[in-house]
């Protein structure tokens, strides 16, 4: 990364976590590096020439990326009155979309682990140990982590609640 000069803490950590968005939110190598570099940036957001100065890709790739980015609602832009560029940074609230997301998910879990459960349970007693087998571990777990999730999907929409108000 050239250009724009970032310092090499930045760039660093930049590349560190683009590849754990990359695997986190399942986009291309360069959409999570434009990710990281948005999260890392100020509140108000980078233009795209910004963007493309710092990441060092092309024109069409930064453009193709921010739009997948955009769609996926996990960056939003906007503008300047009296300016034609697009400022663009992190959507405020992506995590409780991602969050609910996740609480939709871990249901579906924990209902095939219970189909799971009780199949075992009916079919192969032998798996049980004092009432008790590691299908009804992992249910518990995934009710814990979920209710953990939907307090904390509560707690931001709180927050959202009292910022907008």
């Amino acid at each position: 990364m050239t250009g724009i000069k970032i310092s090499k803490k930045k760039e660093k950590l930049i590349e560190e976590l683009g590849l754990n968005m990359e695997e986190q939110l399942k986009v291309a190598p360069l959409a999570a590096r434009i990710y990281a570099l948005l999260v890392l940036s100020p509140q108000d957001g980078l233009t795209f020439d910004e963007i493309k100065e710092i990441i060092q890709a092309s024109k069409s790739s930064v453009s193709v990326n921010l739009k997948v980015l955009t769609q996926l609602k996990y960056v939003e832009y906007y503008t300047k009155p009296g300016i034609r560029k697009r400022y663009f940074k992190i959507a405020k609230y992506f995590q409780l979309l991602s969050l609910e997301q996740e609480v939709e998910s871990l249901h579906k879990q924990m209902l095939m682990i219970q189909k799971i459960n009780t199949f075992n349970k009916e079919h192969y007693p032998e798996k049980q140990i004092d009432n008790q087998s590691l299908g009804g571990i992992m249910e518990n777990y995934l009710q814990s982590y979920q209710d953990l999730v939907k307090k904390t999907v509560a707690e931001i929409k709180a927050y959202q609640w009292r910022e907008e108000s």
